[in-house]
């Protein structure tokens, strides 16, 4: 069992920065796939950025590529994902997940936070 905490959303203007962080515990943590999804219109879970156990291994939607940055510490069973250059169309809650699989869709993860909300303000 791996357990997810979100952190670090808020209400930020338009070209803004923020980052969220996931803390994890439980099993190895630095075993495990890490994604960050958020709902969108049509979508229960729109992937937003993964990274491997090592990190080695990160993947990035085309919507937030070039502006998000998805990085972890093992050390402290921790990944962050860096959000700058935000839009409107980023408003959402954002989730964290695990899984020792790697995928860009829901699906393929097993152990999920609550999420934080992060909305971006015109």
């Amino acid at each position: 069992q791996v357990r997810l905490v979100e952190s670090g959303g808020g209400l930020v203007q338009a070209g803004g920065s923020l980052r969220l962080s996931c803390a994890a515990s439980g099993r190895t943590f630095s075993s495990y796939t890490v994604g960050w999804f958020r709902p969108a219109p049509g979508k229960e879970r729109e992937f937003v950025a993964a990274i491997t156990w090592g990190g080695r291994s990160i993947y990035y939607a085309d919507s937030v590529k070039g502006r998000f940055t998805i990085s972890r510490d093992n050390a402290n069973d921790m990944v962050y994902l860096q959000m700058n250059s935000l839009k409107p169309e980023d408003t959402a809650v954002y989730y964290c997940a695990a899984d020792l699989r790697i995928g860009d869709v829901g699906d393929d993860y097993a152990y999920w936070g609550q999420g934080t909300q992060v909305t971006v303000s015109s």
